[in-house]
């Protein structure tokens, strides 16, 4: 039987976390530098803690301004900052976790510092040496096929390759940067098929209609997006019917 790890960025103020938080086996914590807080972190985790939900913290650029997604690499933040602005919002996050009897599973990066690393090695390798020496058993979920992955190699750190259900794909096998209009899938149908289609095949087709293949551990529902409850439930309909069981990645 075919599994997959259903992921979903949660804690960002949206009320369709506990919706969502029953179908999913894994959720990204955001750690109130672009989302969130320690009010809103603590209940999100109890949530995901009571549907035996896997926890990782979902870092980010300190940037609530632009919901963390403008590149702020070699502008406002530098390279040798990183590892300790990553950790300050993972130690955050443990915490509460301690405090409520569970722990981390895994790191999931935000926006536009998930979207830089997947194409810069150099800062990837940064990332997850900081994580590794932090606790080299948390998984690192990152874009499928990316610098991510290569840097996570290097460093002997578990990695969970990544997709995206309601997000379409450049040729490169890259997201489509959000000011394209097309970037996000705003219909469940068409992004459920996408889905079944990347964890059945192994392939998506790009918005210029290239097949790219890829590796799906792990695929993404948008607790943001304005369907996000709807997707979820359609999915996890599509995923039984296709005999696809969902099951944190390990």
């Amino acid at each position: 039987m075919l599994k997959i790890d259903l992921n979903c960025d949660v804690g960002e103020g949206f009320s369709s976390d506990e919706l969502i938080m029953p179908l999913i086996s894994s959720a990204n914590i955001a750690c109130g530098l672009h989302a969130g807080d320690k009010s809103i972190m603590k209940k999100t985790a109890e949530l995901a803690l009571k549907y035996k939900v896997s926890i990782g913290a979902h870092p980010s650029y300190p940037d609530r301004e632009n919901f963390g997604r403008v590149d702020m690499l070699n502008t406002e933040i530098y390279t040798d900052e990183i590892p300790e602005l990553i950790l300050e919002q993972l130690i955050a996050l443990e915490r509460i976790c301690i405090d409520i009897g569970t722990q981390l599973h895994h790191v999931k990066l935000h926006g536009a510092l998930y979207n830089r690393a997947a194409k810069d090695f150099d800062l990837s390798l940064v990332i997850c040496r900081a994580l590794f020496e932090y606790n080299p058993n948390l998984i690192l979920y990152g874009l499928s096929g990316s610098q991510m992955k290569k840097a996570a190699d290097v460093c002997n750190l578990k990695f969970a390759h990544e997709t995206f259900s309601d997000r379409t794909y450049q040729d490169d096998g890259s997201l489509t940067p959000r000011t394209n209009s097309k970037a996000l899938i705003d219909d469940p149908a068409v992004a459920v098929n996408q889905a079944i289609q990347m964890i059945t095949s192994g392939e998506v087709v790009s918005l210029s209609g290239k097949k790219i293949h890829l590796k799906a551990d792990t695929i993404c529902v948008h607790g943001d997006s304005g369907f996000a409850n709807v997707l979820a439930v359609q999915l996890t309909r599509a995923l039984k019917e296709n005999n696809i069981l969902v099951e944190t990645f390990n």
